[in-house]
């Protein structure tokens, strides 16, 4: 369900020490930070590198015998970049600990350290199952000399040259009654992230129920419209105390999704929400691939507290234009003294509109299927003559699962020029006119 082409590869690496720190009360190797948390004892800690994504944490608790905590920090940028999704800590039996993480800041570890324990190894491993293929980028790209035919993979859909998504958390009942209509004003396609959990017991409110099942009827409208996307905030944005309840935040909201889109593909996006903690053995890769979820990461938020939202919008909508990527921003609540005010709200629509002939406006899910699909593509001639070329575009995605159509624009031999042209599939089925202003004359 993930890239995960570059993480077979790393596990494959010889792992070698880099780096080894003396004993103190924090310590830092190949990028990896390690303290002692809330802590003034006598304990020191010593971290040492294995390569890549390998890391070895020893305490010496000297004449302490209380339990205490260590704070690991994993590098999020550059290249020493750790893929936090699949990071699992062992003990010195090589059994999986518990691991607290913040909800948008998986790349933060905290690890409790008994009395009993004194190393833990924090490593990558490498996902199980079968995972889309990379391929480099001429992969994508074709041309024939003789004729002048050109033809690639676009990078977003229709040609455009940017992707932008909108997303709205907490199935705030604003999202109905104010941002899905105006949305739809605008023809935009947002992507709505759900918390369709009640009472399960450990509520002192035994009459306690979500905004999600208040609404739940109206919700179950928009999604039989089609016209907005799903994705899973969890059951109810309280985090997880250990594996079983992790299985029921995000397994039991991927399927009420699942429910309420029967026809479409269990791949949505997951986000664990801000302010939660979350305590497992396992990594996140492991309820991605359970429940059909991805994340991504880098989003502007709205919030009008935060100050000069539209400029900021504009500024970062920009950048992601020139760059040809993907603009993510979310928002919270849509009204009068709420998240984002209805005003601003609608003045950061009337900016991406202003840029819409060049941005792929679409759901989370949409693009990263999009995304991932060319990344796992290839495009070859077949064959070639004076009246017909034959390209075959084959992709290592899971059609399940990653059903977004890909653009493929082609530049057409000089010698075409006036002629009528048709585009077949490979069953000889004439493709529609929606396809046919991505192929042109040179």
């Amino acid at each position: 369900m993930g890239l995960n082409g570059k993480s077979r590869l790393w596990m494959l690496l010889v792992f070698f020490v880099v780096a080894t720190t003396d004993y103190c009360p924090s310590a830092e190797s190949a990028s990896v930070t390690v303290r002692l948390e809330n802590y003034e004892g006598p304990a020191t800690v010593r971290v040492e590198s294995f390569g890549r994504f390998k890391a070895k944490i020893d305490v010496d608790r000297k004449t302490d015998r209380n339990p205490l905590s260590l704070a690991v920090e994993l590098p999020k940028t550059g290249r020493d970049t750790w893929p936090f999704i699949n990071v699992e800590v062992l003990d010195s039996n090589g059994r999986p600990v518990s691991v607290r993480r913040g909800g948008i800041e998986w790349h933060k570890l905290w690890i409790t350290v008994p009395a009993a324990q004194s190393s833990f190894l924090v490593h990558v491993i490498d996902p199980p199952g079968e995972h889309p293929q990379i391929h480099p980028e001429d992969k994508r790209h074709v041309s024939e000399s003789a004729t002048g035919l050109i033809a690639t993979i676009s990078k977003w859909h229709g040609g455009r040259r940017a992707a932008l998504s909108l997303r709205f958390d907490d199935s705030h009942p604003t999202h109905l009654s104010k941002a899905i209509p105006i949305l739809r004003e605008y023809g935009f396609r947002g992507t709505f992230m759900i918390n369709p959990g009640g009472h399960d017991g450990r509520s002192p409110n035994p009459h306690w129920r979500s905004a999600f099942q208040e609404h739940r009827a109206e919700w179950e409208a928009v999604a039989r419209r089609g016209d907005q996307e799903f994705a899973n905030h969890t059951m109810r944005h309280r985090g997880a105390e250990n594996n079983a309840d992790m299985e029921r935040e995000i397994g039991d909201a991927a399927k009420v999704i699942w429910e309420l889109f029967p026809d479409k593909s269990k791949l949505v996006a997951l986000n664990l929400g801000g302010g939660t903690q979350w305590n497992t053995t396992r990594t996140l890769r492991y309820y991605l691939d359970r429940y059909g979820l991805f994340v991504t990461s880098g989003s502007l938020g709205m919030d009008d507290v935060y100050g000069n939202r539209i400029d900021a919008f504009s500024q970062h909508l920009v950048r992601h234009i020139e760059r040809a990527g993907w603009c993510r921003v979310h928002f919270h609540y849509i009204g009068k003294n709420l998240s984002t005010s209805e005003a601003h709200f609608r003045t950061a629509l009337d900016v991406a509109k202003k840029h819409g002939a060049e941005l792929w406006i679409a759901g989370m899910a949409d693009i990263y299927k999009y995304q991932t699909e060319r990344l796992g593509a290839t495009l070859a001639l077949e064959k070639s003559g004076p009246n017909a070329v034959s390209l075959r575009l084959s992709c290592s995605t899971n059609p399940a699962l990653f059903d977004q159509s890909l653009t493929m624009e082609v530049t057409l031999p000089k010698s075409w020029a006036g002629n009528r042209v048709i585009v077949t599939n490979a069953d000889g089925k004439a493709i529609g006119d929606r396809k046919r202003h991505q192929i042109s004359n040179a």
